[in-house]
């Protein structure tokens, strides 16, 4: 949680509390409107005209954020998607060339619906892929890129796995015949570029710059060898945020000064400039949002429990990824007693924790904890095993009033899809056909 959210938050959480009851994800519009707007400013900064920032909206798909990540970064604001409620979700936005939709196993029906209402820039995952596609839908799309996997020669992480092991992109190898397809199909020229991802939660700048030069590096031999300019790399989403106290932050503006540089010496050498797009979502809004939850039971087995309000239908990554998500007690400082326990949901599974050996303020029943940085991939990785429904999203606002931007689910969300008209499948007729 960023110290502005703090100051602003924490007087107040006790009321807020109160007055919606937890659990509950709140965020914070200030921080994610800087966040935005410092993105872009240090790659204005830098000479990157036509920087785009396609906030993943599989971080946090709530339209109330979304209208402010569009508010604050204005025509360069950009959404990639990878899914139908997504793609609604951002044409609510934005249309065109301000939407990525980045393919993986996708459906002939999922590409019709991208390209339908103006198109947009369709990322495919693998040359098969063009097979679900006309020739006039990838002509109707506003540009075409293949997202591309370095295999062995680029490490990964524990989030996203290593490039040789995923699922996502085609070889180097395979590039040439992708993209010589893509033109053979009547793609234009000058509406093609390229992709990659392939790292999640990346604190360090060189690695990203390592990316760069190797989209680069990628974007000069097509120049070379088929006479083809890439109207854009992306280098995808990626970059990291500072879940515990004493990391470092990743140095967005440094990182911005020497992929800029790069950018000019490529334009120096190959006499033309793609534009940089990137796919961020975690370090828009990660660290301005929070899920505040309430200690229900303290309990003593072969370790000492603090169990809360919330479970992993309101946050995962802990259980997933086995993640690090920094947590506080409302009104108890590091001069308070502390105790070391793990931090439980009331789900039946038993790593609904989110966090193990945590040495923490004592707590009692009703105390409010704090779980940090929850403002991407919290909320939207929910679920519903067990019965448990998310919580609520609230929305702090510049003034210090708070909003709900999303209800809590209920059992009647729960049980909805068991409402439809009946449909029955035999291979003998059933008596009514018969009688027919």
């Amino acid at each position: 949680m960023s110290a502005k959210f703090g100051t602003q938050l924490l007087p107040r959480l006790d009321k807020i509390a109160a007055k919606f009851g937890t659990p509950f994800h709140i965020y914070d519009e200030q921080g994610i409107v800087d966040a935005v707007k410092g993105m872009y400013s240090a790659f204005a900064d830098h000479g990157m005209a036509g920087f785009r920032n396609y906030f993943s909206v599989k971080a946090n798909p709530n339209p109330e954020l979304m209208k402010i990540i569009v508010e604050a970064a204005g025509q360069e604001s950009g959404f990639d998607c990878s899914s139908m409620p997504e793609l609604s979700l951002s044409r609510r936005f934005v249309s065109g060339d301000r939407i990525m939709f980045s393919s993986n196993n996708t459906s002939s029906a999922e590409f019709a619906a991208a390209l339908d209402q103006g198109g947009c820039i369709l990322n495919i995952d693998d040359i098969t892929m063009l097979d679900r596609l006309s020739q006039a839908e990838l002509q109707g799309a506003a540009a075409v890129s293949f997202r591309y996997n370095p295999g062995s020669e680029r490490s990964g992480d524990s989030i996203i796995g290593q490039p040789e092991e995923a699922k996502y992109g085609l070889r180097k190898d395979q590039l040439p015949a992708a993209y010589q397809r893509l033109l053979d199909l009547g793609v234009k020229r000058e509406s093609i570029g390229i992709h990659t991802m392939i790292i999640s939660n990346q604190r360090e700048k060189s690695y990203m710059m390592e990316t760069v030069k190797m989209m680069l590096d990628i974007a000069g031999e097509f120049l070379f060898r088929h006479q083809l300019k890439f109207r854009f790399i992306n280098i995808g989403g990626g970059i990291g945020i500072p879940y515990r106290t004493n990391d470092s932050p990743f140095e967005l503006y440094g990182f911005s000064c020497s992929a800029g540089q790069e950018l000019r010496n490529f334009q120096e050498k190959f006499g033309y400039q793609p534009k940089l797009f990137m796919e961020c979502g975690r370090f828009v809004t990660g660290p301005h949002g929070v899920l505040v939850t309430s200690v229900l039971n303290r309990m003593s087995k072969h370790k000492e429990y603090v169990g809360v309000d919330a479970c992993m239908s309101s946050l995962m990554r802990p259980a997933m990824y086995d993640a690090y998500h920094h947590i506080t007690v409302l009104g108890k400082g590091e001069d308070s007693p502390r105790e070391t326990v793990d931090v439980v949901g009331s789900l039946c599974e038993n790593n609904d924790k989110f966090a193990k050996n945590r040495h923490l303020p004592k707590t009692t029943l009703n105390d409010i904890l704090i779980i940090h940085d929850t403002g991407a991939h919290g909320h939207a990785m929910g679920f519903n095993y067990n019965g448990r429904v998310r919580p609520k999203e609230l929305l702090l606002k510049p003034n210090g009033s708070v909003v709900l931007i999303r209800r809590a689910e209920t059992e009647e969300d729960y049980f909805r899809t068991l409402s439809f008209e009946p449909m029955t499948w035999s291979e003998q007729p059933t008596r009514e056909s018969e009688a027919a």
